[in-house]
């Protein structure tokens, strides 16, 4: 190799510091481009957050590495991309999608590089000795780290595949997407009847905990519950990764269910623990319906600030069918509210009077006895809710009402500051 400009290891760290001001906005590009290159990697909340986490690691590790000028040996893969691995491992994604995010992904970086050595306005030969250099100490960086990441994954799919609940996940799958079932086959590979009602559940904790320790507490916190529920039977627990789970509660004949009670045994369990909770269903359709249910309203409680323990489907039911994107629900939202959907006390207390406003049919002496009020505050509390609207509380209160609810679930997730 010639031998290399005396100043392209300054100058590619002078690259490097100015992309640095712009970590985030990389970051979130080279995600983009990674998220729509590989199918695989989309559709799963948590692995699309990790990928992301995995990502702002490895730009921030590689841009410190060219601006210090850091030997690549002496670097290690940064946490999140472990995780990454066994992420994706334990979901069964495959390796080739892994590695391939790492090829997009270091393609879209240098692109980030050389838009911003090309800015710098170096003369040729100091260009090209910096690009060189670029190339060079990016490559060896990813094919440090991919070599790592791919012994973790291996590693932890070797272990998950070992472990005791694969075949029954696989056999969950199958029913999950809609094979042809024989449930005289199924129910003993289960170990859970399918001819019966079922309460389907996701639980899962957001806070790491140490290995095997998490699924233990989840599994513990799903047998308390259908304990308090009365199930005839152990539940169908199927962890999903190491901090989240499926679980299906026997019912047996029942279709009633205690959320109440639900509700207890989960805040009283690990505050870290939550759990939503589908409507019952009966026999195969039912176990896919429920679970679905459980699944979407866990996807809005993941996006509420902050996250309730407990959401049974039921009654999130409307938000939960049109959050599919929140960035849209949250526009909607401002377009009924306006001003009202700002984030200060002020606003909290109006728009939880406009509620039970709307929940006694419009009735002021109904909203004051609710909020143990004067019915004068609730009329003044009214008033001032539609002059900051713009329009009357009972025009539109159909739509009016489904952003209030949503705005009472998700609360800081749909609101805006009062700068902006």
């Amino acid at each position: 190799m010639a031998a290399e400009h005396p100043e392209a290891a300054k100058q590619l760290s002078v690259v490097a510091e100015n992309l640095g001001s712009h970590l985030p906005e990389v970051s979130r590009d080279i995600g983009d481009h990674v998220i729509a290159e590989i199918p695989e990697l989309r559709g799963d909340a948590t692995v699309v957050r990790i990928l992301r986490a995995s990502i702002a690691e490895n730009v921030s590790t590689l841009l410190h590495i060219f601006e210090n000028d850091i030997p690549v040996e002496k670097t290690e893969a940064p946490v999140a991309a472990l995780e990454y691995a066994r992420r994706l491992a334990q979901r069964g994604i495959s390796l080739s999608a892994m590695v391939r995010a790492y090829r997009i992904g270091h393609w879209r970086f240098l692109q980030w590089c050389l838009d911003e050595l090309s800015r710098q306005n170096a003369e040729e030969e100091l260009a090209t000795a910096t690009n060189r250099r670029m190339l060079h100490v990016s490559f060896g960086y990813i094919d440090r780290v991919t070599e790592h990441v791919i012994e973790v994954y291996q590693q932890e799919r070797d272990h998950w595949l070992l472990s005791q609940t694969a075949a029954r996940a696989a056999r969950v799958r199958d029913i999950l997407t809609e094979k042809n079932v024989d449930p005289d086959r199924a129910e003993p590979a289960l170990g859970h009847r399918l001819r019966q009602n079922h309460l389907g559940l996701v639980v899962w904790s957001p806070a790491l905990k140490s290995e095997g320790e998490g699924l233990a507490l989840l599994d513990r916190i799903t047998n308390e519950i259908a304990r308090r529920l009365d199930c005839p039977a152990r539940p169908l627990f199927v962890p999903r990764d190491a901090l989240l789970s499926w679980a299906w509660l026997p019912l047996g004949s029942h279709s009633d269910v205690s959320w109440q009670q639900l509700a207890d045994a989960v805040e009283r369990s690990d505050p870290s623990v939550h759990v939503c909770a589908g409507c019952v269903g009966y026999g195969i359709e039912g176990f896919r319906s429920t679970h679905r249910q459980a699944v979407r309203t866990q996807e809005l409680a993941s996006a509420a600030d902050p996250a309730p323990q407990f959401t049974g489907f039921a009654t999130v039911a409307p938000i939960a069918l049109m959050s599919t994107n929140i960035d849209d629900l949250r526009a909607w939202v401002w377009g009924i509210l306006g001003p009202l959907a700002v984030d200060d006390e002020n606003s909290a207390r109006l728009r939880e009077t406009a509620q039970i406003f709307l929940d006694t049919n419009c009735s002021y002496t109904a909203t004051a006895s609710t909020q143990i009020l004067h019915k004068n505050t609730v009329q003044y509390r009214i008033r001032k809710a539609e002059e900051i609207m713009g329009h009357p509380v009972q025009k539109g209160h159909t739509d009016l009402e489904v952003a209030l609810r949503a705005v009472q679930y998700l609360g800081s997730t749909l609101l805006r500051t009062r700068s902006a």
